[in-house]
């Protein structure tokens, strides 16, 4: 993620009806950017089909479901999807979680277990219709953009780590990232030099290109004179690995049949991988909107995911994901739209009817290179030196989620940065910024901390709550209220409850407030409020505490507030000629603000 990126605001759509129109990460096309978008797709499908053909052995499928789970599936989340930007796809880290869970059901690879996979994936697709109908789309909401960077900058160490070996011709060994480097180098005496030529040669001829003329698909030329290099030389004799013979043909729709003792135990790989999909989705989906600033809506992507899970299920391959790595691709290559995602489905069609000899001869080494170079892209040291100067603090949180997906894996990552979010939102809102409001001379509002106790009139408090009333900060509400009257300048006859931050007001919050109103009651202060939205006068009424409080301590702004008090007889007596001037309406709703 850039710099520029880190600016922007990804804006979720607001309200849409179910079902969702189609096509919405293709529409609007520019016409100019048609070309641009085939293209892209095109070069997608040729570093994607050896990528998804390399997960089936970590899936422990046959290679030919890889090639699935790029057609129908991303064909479905094109229509249905919301994002501009999200590849649909098979991934690592769902694709080990099916492993663990399968492996010991039925032989890798087998009918059967090809069968249980595909049931996974129908699980998956359900619980994420589930997760749409609940709208637990608003998930990707507390993932802030800082543990944003972390996570992009920790899966592009990773995804970079993860391909040294394959640069150097040697056999991938470790259980991680850097144990896969340290190991590479173990067994340097087993370095292809041929390997490594083609890798190096790939890797200059993209990014010496980009460099010189970034509008070119140097990735697709690389792949290409990679594919004729490897036939014409015969480099596989000279010890480069190829993919090798690849069977041909298109998927067919098919309902994958299990023992019904199945069923059960597959529901728990199922929700591990719903969890991850949910994440990582959301994640990537939000980190690429806000690069461009798109507008998407996670809920719409929900239905995109479900829909592309049922498809992969029903076409005999594996769990589909939001994949990063594909997403990256797609970017590099220059897609801005569903369309890329299109085009490389129908490329994928193509190469499975009629192009699977060609296909073969590709070198491994050339997936190592492209996807090498992705991960260091996705390294956002800018973004990283950017929040470390400016938020220290906020730096320890994304490179905790970066070492978390380095060293620990990318769903926990995930789920790390959510939870990082959360506790983050949570302590904003448990500890808001309270003030107590005063009027100035020339009609204006001053504020100040709530422990100067200072009056608006003499006997007015008027008190502005900086979030929602809930349970985690309602005890803190009622702890303010109580030191605010003691630590007062004088006698309290009005507190005011300036509420236009409280957007919310939830169970516990309601019973603080009726106890803190009964404990007003009974010291004879009079409680009013100002600035009440409609949401949370509804809850008011709904809860009894509207007539507690009585309507007509119910008013608009401060100012109107201000004026009710200095009209009362005895305030007007104490207050008459010192009063300050009531603010004009524009400086009470500045005060709210």
């Amino acid at each position: 993620m850039s710099e520029d990126a880190a600016k922007a605001v990804a804006r979720p759509k607001t309200k849409r009806r179910f079902p969702v129109q189609l096509l919405e990460g293709v529409r609007p096309l520019e016409k100019k950017r048609l070309p641009l978008e085939i293209v892209a797709g095109i070069t997608l499908a040729c570093l994607a089909i050896p990528e998804v053909m390399g997960y089936t052995s970590i899936a422990g499928m046959p290679v030919i479901t890889g090639l699935y789970t790029i057609v129908l599936p991303v064909i479905l989340f094109a229509l249905l999807g919301s994002s501009r930007h999200l590849v649909a796809g098979a991934d690592s880290a769902s694709a080990a979680i099916m492993f663990a869970g399968l492996a010991g059901l039925a032989t890798v690879a087998s009918p059967q277990y090809v069968a249980l996979a595909g049931m996974t994936a129908l699980m998956v697709g359900a619980f994420l219709l589930l997760a749409r109908i609940l709208r637990l789309g608003f998930l990707a909401d507390f993932l802030s953009r800082t543990v944003l960077i972390g996570f992009l900058t920790g899966v592009g160490i990773q995804v970079a780590c993860g391909q040294f070996s394959g640069l150097f011709g040697i056999p991938k060994s470790g259980s991680g990232p850097i144990a896969q480097v340290v190991n590479t180098f173990k067994d340097w005496s087993q370095v292809s030099w041929t390997t490594f030529a083609v890798s190096i040669s790939v890797i200059l001829i993209i990014f010496v290109g980009g460099k010189l003329m970034h509008r070119i698909p140097w990735a697709l030329i690389a792949v290409i004179g990679a594919i004729v290099a490897s036939y014409a030389l015969d480099l596989s004799a000279h010890g480069v690995s190829t993919l090798g013979t690849v069977p041909s043909g298109l998927p067919s729709l098919t309902w994958p049949s299990i023992p019904s003792a199945d069923y059960v135990k597959l529901v728990g790989t199922a929700v591990s991988i719903f969890v991850v999909v949910l994440a990582q989705s959301a994640a990537t989906s939000r980190a690429y909107a806000a690069k461009f600033n798109d507008d998407f809506d996670e809920n719409v992507d929900l239905i995109g995911l479900s829909a592309a899970s049922l498809g992969a299920g029903l076409t005999g391959t594996f769990v589909i994901n939001g994949s990063p790595t594909k997403t990256a691709m797609v970017d590099n290559a220059g897609g801005r739209s569903q369309l890329a995602q299109l085009t490389m489905a129908l490329v994928v069609i193509i190469v499975l009817l009629f192009l699977t000899v060609p296909l073969g001869y590709m070198p491994n080494a050339v997936l190592a290179g492209v996807v090498f170079l992705i991960g260091v892209e996705l390294v956002d040291v800018k973004g990283m030196r950017k929040i470390l100067r400016l938020r220290p603090a906020e730096f320890v949180v994304a490179l905790i989620t970066a070492v978390t997906v380095i060293f620990v894996g990318v769903e926990q990552g995930i789920i790390l940065a959510i939870v990082i979010s959360i506790v983050a939102h949570l302590r904003h809102s448990y500890r808001p910024y309270d003030r107590v409001l005063f009027p100035k001379q020339g009609g204006d509002w001053g504020d100040d901390a709530v422990a100067s106790g200072e009056q608006a009139a003499q006997g007015l408090l008027v008190y502005r709550f900086g979030a929602s009333l809930y349970y985690a900060n309602a005890s803190r509400f009622a702890a303010e209220v109580r030191d605010l009257i003691a630590k007062s300048a004088g006698p309290v006859r009005w507190f005011c409850l300036a509420a236009g931050n409280v957007e919310d007001l939830d169970f516990s919050g309601s019973a603080v407030l009726k106890a803190t109103l009964e404990d007003l009651g009974r010291r004879g202060i009079t409680f009013v409020a100002t600035d009440v939205q409609e949401p949370v006068l509804a809850e008011l009424k709904r809860d009894g505490l509207l007539e507690v409080i009585g309507e007509a301590h119910v008013f608009e702004g401060v100012g109107d507030v201000l004026r009710a008090y200095q009209a009362l007889p005895v305030a007007a007596e104490k207050t008459g000629a010192e009063a300050p001037a009531a603010p004009s309406e524009d400086a009470a709703k500045g005060a709210n603000g």
